[in-house]
């Protein structure tokens, strides 16, 4: 595993890096990535192997209590950071805090700004949530000739503003077998076929946490109906719990501590003279 100096210069192995990220252009699928943003889903995403983690910029150092090993990338909210200086200070505590590299959706000079701290940034091209009155819907990006070309040179354009990696999110396989072929980015595919170095779902996806699973996701897990479970389970108890006090069944006597009765007799002449 590598070693490094994490962005506090503090000593850190990691089970992914930039340069390795880098050095596997062209491996399809060399690589895992998950979304996470407790110390309990970065702790779940280490022990299944999961190389690399997407978390909120603010839940970086909650996250880094769950997993020392896995590769962070802290994702700048639009809201939390909007002027130039608050980037780079949600960047650089991102950083300090444990994450190995940011990602934004924001204009190429955003890009060409982080970048040129040599903080390592990924982008993200094709269909962009957030962005999506834009093109009308939830659709995939790049099915007619104009657009893939347009798409095309997204990327030429994000490479050459100083990003490492992109999000590649739901454009179609073939193109983005041919796009990741002719760019230099670490691709990260997000319902964009296994061409790319790293192949991203999201963890409520995977465990089953959705009412509904996008069309590129795969369900392996099923945590909603434990959750139900649970919250069943809670709301039993808890009326249970009421119901005992209406009745008088609690507390018991077993449920409180005694008191010796010559000692209650004494505190009472006490206090009742």
């Amino acid at each position: 595993m590598p070693r490094i100096f994490d962005w506090s210069a503090r000593p850190a192995n990691r089970l992914a890096t930039v340069g390795g990220l880098r050095a596997a252009k062209g491996q399809a699928a060399a690589f895992a990535q998950v979304t996470a943003n407790t110390a309990a889903e970065a702790a779940a995403a280490e022990a299944a192997g999961i190389e690399m983690i997407v978390c909120r910029a603010r839940n970086v150092s909650e996250v880094r209590k769950g997993s020392a090993q896995v590769f962070v990338t802290a994702a700048l909210g639009f809201a939390e950071a909007i002027t130039t200086d608050e980037i780079l200070r949600t960047a650089f505590t991102a950083l300090t805090d444990g994450a190995d590299a940011v990602i934004t959706a924001r204009r190429l000079d955003i890009v060409s700004l982080l970048a040129a701290e040599n903080i390592p940034v990924m982008g993200h091209l094709g269909f962009v949530p957030r962005k999506s009155t834009w093109i009308g819907q939830v659709r995939s990006v790049g099915k007619t000739a104009q657009e893939a070309l347009e798409l095309f040179h997204s990327f030429r354009r994000l490479e050459e503003a100083g990003a490492f990696a992109v999000e590649a999110e739901l454009v179609p396989a073939r193109l983005m077998a041919e796009i990741t072929a002719r760019s230099g980015l670490v691709t990260i595919s997000l319902g964009s076929g296994p061409s790319a170095e790293v192949m991203f779902l999201f963890s409520e996806d995977i465990c089953g946490e959705t009412d509904k699973v996008p069309r590129h996701a795969r369900r392996y897990g099923d945590l909603a109906r434990l959750h139900k479970q649970m919250d069943e389970e809670r709301r039993a108890a808890l009326s249970a719990f009421r119901s005992d006090i209406r009745q008088g069944d609690f507390p018991a006597p077993g449920e409180t501590a005694g008191l010796d009765d010559q000692e209650l007799q004494t505190f009472l002449s006490h206090i009742d003279g």
